[in-house]
């Protein structure tokens, strides 16, 4: 018998079950899409305002595309910084990404093409709501849904932020600059609930707040970078031994 063309299709999507893991992993995912491309207008005001230009800005937001590495790379250039040390701290704090790769290329399994645009969209926010979901598909679909959303929300409200910068004048006045710090403080805060985490922050705060008046802009955020890392590694050693302990006796 006959059957329509793309009619395997249609009952393929009409008996479908419903799989309610996928549909709240969407709606998470489009959630902080929407929260975070909103502090791209922050982001390209605040560029403009440091004097990069509307291209170098969508530049940076559609080539290097990690917040935190951006609003580093301006704040040092505002502040009559090196470019070494407004680069070396944006590839500092991009590093992380290489590790959420780690956790996501599991999951997402893609090869090809994909797989470069997977690689682009490996973000704190893509991350964070594919890891969220125990359903394979779930995490998958969290995954580019968040990627994505972040990614033509950032760059259209990065876009937006530029073009009026200039007719909103100094971005302080509107409190953008404090904004985008009070939306790192959210995101580390929560971080900060173990005795050694707290030892880390408090001791990377201090060797940056005593560079400030001491050196250019850019190495403080360095400085306290590689003490952190010193300090969590030596601090991080009887837990490791506990841990390795605990195993033995297991």
């Amino acid at each position: 018998m006959h059957r329509p063309r793309g009619a395997w299709f249609s009952r393929a999507v009409t008996h479908a079950p419903p799989n309610p893991a996928v549909r709240a992993a969407v709606r998470q995912g489009l959630s902080v899409a929407v929260a975070t491309g909103l502090y791209g207008i922050s982001f390209g005001a605040l560029s403009v305002a440091a004097g990069i230009g509307v291209l170098p800005t969508m530049a940076l937001s559609l080539l290097l595309f990690s917040g935190g590495s951006q609003f580093a790379l301006v704040g040092v250039v505002g502040a009559g910084g090196s470019p070494v040390a407004a680069v070396a701290t944006a590839a500092l704090l991009g590093a992380r990404n290489t590790l959420y790769g780690a956790v996501v290329t599991p999951l997402l399994r893609v090869h090809g093409l994909r797989r470069v645009a997977a690689a682009q969209l490996t973000i704190d926010e893509s991350t964070a709501v594919a890891t969220a979901q125990t359903d394979t598909r779930a995490a998958r679909a969290g995954f580019w849904v968040a990627g994505g959303g972040v990614f033509v929300l950032w760059n259209s409200f990065t876009l937006l932020g530029a073009l009026a910068g200039h007719a909103m004048g100094d971005p302080r006045a509107w409190g953008l600059d404090a904004a985008a710090a009070a939306a790192f403080l959210a995101l580390v805060w929560p971080r900060l609930a173990s005795r050694t985490a707290q030892l880390v922050a408090g001791i990377a705060v201090v060797v940056s707040a005593g560079l400030i008046p001491l050196v250019p802009s850019g190495v403080p955020v360095l400085a306290a970078a590689a003490s952190a890392i010193a300090v969590g590694v030596v601090a991080g050693r009887p837990e490791r031994a506990r841990d390795a302990d605990a195993q033995v006796d297991a």
